[in-house]
Order: structure tokens, then C-alpha cells, then sequence
């Protein structure tokens, strides 16, 4: 069974599918699998498949016509779907979950992540992967955060990690979750893993950040991990339902 990760983040896509695929599978007793698919699939996907009603593009090949000008409007007509338009992380998850699934016809999932840091008064919050500017990297917005941070001192650098997750089929939203993972904000960047704000995310203890950590351990601490161990059950239970009912999606 497909299940669409609506993100171009290929940290967030490693993760997800980690947890979801190790082991392979979900739903065991249904003998089925998920195949997990990211935005990035979608290129070959429609360049031989019928999804959401659009026809592969493929065919445009052998009548002279621009498969990759096709390929590329179709994502920029997707993304104007899955535009984060929302004030908090449920609406922006639910936003990109249901427009990915209405565009594309598969079940979809989204998730809005971010950081918020109590000295900053929450930001940079939904704006955390914006936080530097639109053309900004995450080396960026670490730099700006470490700059707005300056003035802090040990005791008032609280922050927490924050995500929603959503599932949609079609247009509709079959769940959310939730996940939190509280810790500060260091004073330098720390570790060679995760991806984000991650080397800046000093874990309680003060030991390590969350880059310093393997995927198999911060997928156990990790607000991300939370969520989707609680979406995996209900994916598991979809999954057996449809099963039951003869469905294949």
C-alpha cells in the first residue's frame, strides 16, 4: 500500500521512513507493506501513472511535448495546494496533508514542525524552517537563532520541539498526532547527525544535542518519533480494516 510523505525534506524522509519500515513493515498480520513515497517520487510516478485524475505525462514524449515543463508545473501547481498558510502546526499539517492527497489521489501524510524557544517567546515556531528568510538554509537560520540567543543566559534558553501530523485520503483528514521533546538551546552547534536546529538542541542533561544521537535513539526521544509511533498504530489499524473490507488503495 503507497503512503505519500508530502515533504522535500530527505531528513524528515529518512526518519519517517525508519520508523514506518524497520521493520518493513506495518500491519503485519495483514501481510501487506507500506511503500513509502516522498514528493521527489511523484517525477516518475506521473510519467507513467494515472494520479488523481491527472494522466501520465509520459505520453506528451511521443506526441513532441515537454515531459519535464509538464513534470515541473504539476509540482508547482501541488505546492500551491500545499501552501502553509495556517498560524499553527495542526492547520499547516492539515493544509499540506489534504492538499497532497487531493492532487495526487494517495493517502498522504504532512507534518508542521518546528522549534519554539521560551526566550524568544515561541519563535521562531511555524516560521522555523522560514526563520532565516525564504532563501535561508538551516545553517542560516542556526546562525540567526544563535545570534537572537546571545543575551541569554544558561538558565533562560528553554526550548522545545514541537510537530503535528496529519493524514489525508483524498480530501479528508483521517488523523492527527502530536509529539513534543523539551530540552535549551546551546551556546554553539554540537554533532554530525540529525538535520535542522538539531546540533543546537541541547537535550536534558546538557550532554548532548539531538545531533549527537543516532536515528535509532532519536527516533525514541524525538518529537517526531512520538507521533508517528502513535500514527503508526492508527496506520496499522486502517490498514487491517481495508483488508478486512477487500479495499486496496
Amino acid at each position: 500500500m503507497r503512503l505519500l510523505v508530502a515533504s522535500h525534506n530527505e531528513g524528515k524522509i529518512r526518519e519517517i521512513r525508519r520508523l514506518l519500515c524497520d521493520p518493513a513493515r506495518v500491519g503485519v498480520d495483514t501481510g501487506e507493506e507500506w511503500e513509502i513515497l516522498s514528493l521527489a517520487d511523484l517525477a516518475s510516478l506521473w510519467k507513467s501513472e494515472t494520479l488523481g485524475g491527472l494522466p501520465p505525462v509520459g505520453a506528451a514524449d511521443e506526441a513532441g511535448g515537454d515531459v519535464d515543463a509538464l513534470i515541473k508545473e504539476r509540482y508547482v501547481l501541488l505546492s500551491e495546494r500545499m501552501e502553509e498558510t495556517g498560524s499553527t502546526f495542526e492547520e499547516n499539517a492539515r493544509i499540506k496533508a489534504q492538499g497532497a492527497a487531493g492532487f495526487t489521489g494517495l493517502l498522504s501524510l504532512a507534518d508542521d514542525s518546528g522549534l519554539e524557544v521560551d526566550y524568544l517567546g515561541g519563535a521562531p515556531g511555524v516560521y522555523s524552517a522560514r526563520y532565516a528568510g525564504p532563501e535561508g538554509d538551516e545553517q542560516a537560520c542556526n546562525d540567526l537563532l544563535l545570534s537572537n540567543m546571545r543575551e541569554a543566559p544558561a538558565d533562560q534558553r528553554r526550548a522545545r520541539y514541537k510537530v503535528v501530523i496529519a493524514l489525508a485520503i483524498q480530501d479528508r483528514v483521517l488523523h492527527v498526532t502530536t509529539g513534543e521533546c523539551e530540552g535549551a538551546i546551546g551556546f554553539a552547534p554540537r554533532g554530525e547527525g540529525g538535520f535542522g536546529y538539531d546540533p543546537l538542541f541541547v537535550l536534558p542533561g546538557g550532554e548532548q544535542t539531538m545531533a549527537d544521537l543516532s536515528m535509532e535513539e532519536k527516533n525514541k526521544i524525538s518529537h517526531r518519533g512520538k507521533a508517528l509511533e502513535a500514527m503508526k498504530d492508527f496506520l496499522a489499524d486502517f490498514l487491517a480494516d481495508l483488508t478486512k473490507r477487500g479495499v486496496r488503495w
